[in-house]
C-alpha cells in the first residue's frame, strides 16, 4: 500500500489556531463570570419563561456565582491576547495569500448545503473543494467578523462614556451588551461544531492541526476540517 505525505497546515496557521482556543474559552469563561453579576437574558411568551440564560444551578455547578472582578480581571487580560492573535492571523492570511482558500465565492450556499447534506449521509458525492470545502469558508469567514464584532461591542459596553462614539454606533448600551451576548453565543455553537467535526473526521485530520501533514494511504481522500 502506498503512502503519501500531504502538507497541509503551515506553522503560523497552526500555532495561531491553538493560541486562539485556550485565550477564547477563557475569554467566554470569564465573560459568564461577568454576567452573572446581572443576568437578564431570558426567551419568555408572555409571563412564561422558556428559556433562561441561565438556571441558577448551572452557575452553582461551575462555582461561577458572583465572581464579577475577578471575570472581569481576567476577560480583560485575555482580551488583548485574543485582540492580538486575530489581528496577526488576519495579516498573515493577507500576506500570505491563504485568503484565497478562505474567501467564499458566490456559490459558497449552495455548495456549504450540499457538503451539509454528504455530512448526513444524504448526498453520496462532496462538492468539489481546495484546501477547505464550501462550509468551512463559509464558518471561518463568519468567525473572523465574529471576533472583530466582539472587540467593537467589548470597547463598548467597557468605555461607554470615554467612547461614547462607539457605543452609538452599536446601538446604546443596551443593544452593545445583547450583542457581545450573542456573539459569544454563537462561538460556544461554533466550538461544539467544530470539536464534532473533528472527532468524526478522525486522527490523520486533527494531526494536521498539530504537525501540519496528513498520511494519506492508498488512494483514499482525508476528510477536511
Amino acid at each position: 500500500m502506498s503512502v503519501k505525505i500531504v502538507f497541509k497546515h503551515k506553522l503560523a496557521t497552526r500555532w495561531m489556531h491553538w493560541v486562539n482556543f485556550p485565550v477564547l474559552t477563557i475569554m467566554i469563561w470569564s465573560g459568564m463570570l461577568i454576567y452573572w453579576a446581572n443576568d437578564i437574558y431570558e426567551v419568555k411568551i408572555g409571563n412564561t419563561v422558556l428559556v433562561k440564560f441561565f438556571p441558577e444551578w448551572f452557575y452553582k455547578s461551575l462555582h461561577i456565582p458572583y465572581r464579577l472582578s475577578e471575570g472581569m480581571a481576567f476577560h480583560f487580560v485575555f482580551m488583548w491576547l485574543f485582540m492580538i492573535n486575530g489581528l496577526l492571523y488576519v495579516s498573515y492570511t493577507i500576506i500570505s495569500g491563504e485568503w484565497r482558500y478562505l474567501l467564499p465565492n458566490k456559490r459558497v450556499f449552495k455548495e456549504s448545503w450540499q457538503v451539509i447534506l454528504h455530512d448526513l449521509h444524504i448526498r453520496k458525492q462532496a462538492p468539489d473543494q481546495l484546501k477547505y470545502n464550501a462550509a468551512q469558508r463559509l464558518a471561518y469567514t463568519m468567525i473572523i467578523f465574529m471576533g472583530f464584532g466582539s472587540l467593537l461591542t467589548g470597547f463598548a459596553i467597557y468605555k461607554p462614556v470615554q467612547i461614547q462614539w462607539l457605543t452609538n454606533i452599536c446601538g446604546g448600551y443596551e443593544a452593545a451588551r445583547l450583542e457581545h451576548f450573542l456573539l459569544t453565543v454563537g462561538y460556544v455553537l461554533f466550538f461544539l461544531i467544530h470539536i464534532i467535526q473533528v472527532i468524526l473526521a478522525g486522527w490523520n485530520n486533527f494531526r494536521a492541526m498539530i504537525a501540519g501533514f496528513e498520511v494519506i494511504k492508498g488512494d483514499s481522500q482525508s476528510k477536511k476540517i
